[in-house]
């Protein structure tokens, strides 16, 4: 199977490896394999008997079809080993009667990114060889807390891979911004910048566009990729744990395969929610797609009007992972939606004017799969207190949202009630510290002491990545304005 951009039409298609390797389709756009692959009630069934490492193997070899199914098990079964994912990799929990927490949180960083992020370095090193690459791969990062920490730790010492990263300075959590500046790794690199997400975003964008900065690398014998889920090797092994949960579901004797799911997720990037998506045009069967956002409710607005419009205002919120205006995998429900002559129009508008409009008919197409619902702080907590002092299930500020959302869904259903799983996208002490506020009122004397505060009011035990958090040497202190990113990556380069 090949990809193609979603900006173009002239037909031109690369190889999965192809598409991994570069990360970025040339002309700005993302790549998207030229057809959806099915998966019948059968494999699904067969699936219910693996582990996760087969369904991982089985279900990316639907689209990784210049791998091997050797090849992808073998990266899964390291990837998704027991002493990576100590509590198991993707499994669900019930948080009450109607939601099933879907815990993707169980790796070696505690948040959802590892699930991607301990497979995709395996997958980029293979189309290294398969493309006969031998120039240098420079991985460029912009992230809003999860994705820097979890990518640092997939790629660090991996042969022919350098990696930078950068976050918003005062955009993340005590505990990530310690997690990336305390990173180990003679290849990696780690910045701040002052500005938000976006800033960060659009910076990375730009440097991928910029054809001397490609020159001046070339030079060095390097080229760049990304770990952002604007690549498909990052996006594809989130297609996974969906149908892992369905058959989880299964399992565990709560549905029979025909059964409806819905799913919600908060998002900001839209990446997570989409490969939900990408299961259901397999042919799994789900419902509703609950797109759950933060107090930065861009994409609720969207989903409800289809007007998305990035020139407003940007709050900084207990939920950092999802502080984000430009969500750039809505890109790619556009293109399996509209197409790619569409795609490209919008995108020129976005860039342009920050904002575009879609039509009536174009709206009610993408409402026949996703509803958006948003929290804003005070829900969120709400959220924090209702999970763990009615059901007993303590989750972040990020779970928190989705499950306000859930609530809010069902609020609005009528009849039958369809069974909802929940993206449970980070351990509660990633954010401790306003988990603990959620929970008692009261503040911690920093976002470390925090993380014993909370294991001694809910008993809950710490996760071993964040045991040790005190204990960590501070190894990058930079910090830059936007303007300066590119200057940073070509002096890392030269390292």
């Amino acid at each position: 199977m090949n990809y193609r951009s979603t900006r173009s039409t002239d037909g031109v298609s690369v190889s999965a490896a192809q598409a991994i390797k570069t990360g970025l389709a040339p002309d700005g756009g993302l790549f998207m394999p030229e057809q959806i692959p099915s998966l019948s009630e059968k494999e699904v069934l067969s699936l219910c008997k693996m582990s996760y490492p087969e369904r991982a193997a089985t279900v990316l070899s639907k689209y990784l079809t210049d791998y091997t199914y050797d090849e992808l098990y073998e990266d899964a079964s390291a990837a998704y080993s027991a002493d990576r994912f100590l509590g198991g990799a993707a499994p669900i929990r019930p948080v009450d009667e109607n939601v099933t927490a879907l815990e993707l949180w169980h790796g070696p960083t505690a948040a959802f990114k590892d699930m991607a992020l301990q497979i995709m370095p395996r997958l980029l090193s293979r189309a290294l060889v398969k493309t006969g690459e031998k120039r240098t791969a420079y991985i460029l990062v912009a992230t809003s807390g999860d994705t820097g920490k979890a990518a640092l730790e997939g790629y660090k010492d991996i042969p022919q891979i350098k990696i930078k990263v950068f976050y918003p300075v005062d955009g993340v959590s005590k505990v990530q911004k310690l997690q990336m500046v305390s990173q180990t790794g003679n290849n990696v690199d780690v910045c701040a910048i002052r500005g938000n997400f976006d800033d960060a975003q659009t910076g990375v964008k730009n440097i991928f566009a910029d054809r001397t900065m490609a020159e001046r690398l070339a030079e060095r014998n390097t080229f760049l990729s990304s770990a952002n889920s604007i690549n498909w090797g990052r996006l594809a092994p989130q297609i996974v744990y969906y149908v892992s949960a369905y058959c989880d579901m299964i399992n565990a004797g709560r549905i029979s395969y025909g059964d409806k799911l819905d799913i919600c997720v908060p998002t900001g990037n839209f990446g997570n929610i989409f490969a939900a998506l990408l299961a259901k045009r397999m042919g799994l069967p789900l419902g509703k797609l609950i797109c759950a956002s933060n107090k930065n409710n861009v994409l609720t607005d969207f989903l409800r009007t289809g007007v998305y419009n990035r020139n407003r205002a940007f709050y900084t919120t207990i939920s950092p992972s999802m502080d984000i205006l430009i969500s750039s995998n809505l890109e790619r429900l556009l293109y399996v939606t509209l197409g790619a002559e569409k795609t490209a129009a919008y995108m020129r508008s976005l860039n342009t004017d920050g904002k575009y409009a879609l039509s009536n008919d174009e709206l009610a197409l993408i409402q026949k799969d996703f509803v958006g619902y948003c929290a804003d702080e005070e829900k969120t907590a709400q959220a924090i207190r209702l999970a763990y002092e009615k059901h007993g299930y303590l989750c972040d500020s990020h779970t928190a949202v989705g499950y306000s959302c859930a609530q809010q869904y069902l609020a609005d259903q009528k009849g039958e009630i369809t069974p909802i799983i929940l993206a449970s996208t980070a351990s509660p002490y990633k954010f401790a510290a306003d988990v603990y506020l959620a929970l008692t009122g009261k503040h911690s004397s920093d976002g470390l002491t925090a993380l014993e505060d909370l294991t001694a009011l809910t008993k809950v035990e710490i996760p071993m990545p964040l045991a040790d958090m005190k204990n960590r040497t501070v190894r990058f202190n930079a910090v830059v304005d936007p303007d300066e990113m590119p200057d940073t990556v070509l002096a890392f380069a030269a390292d």
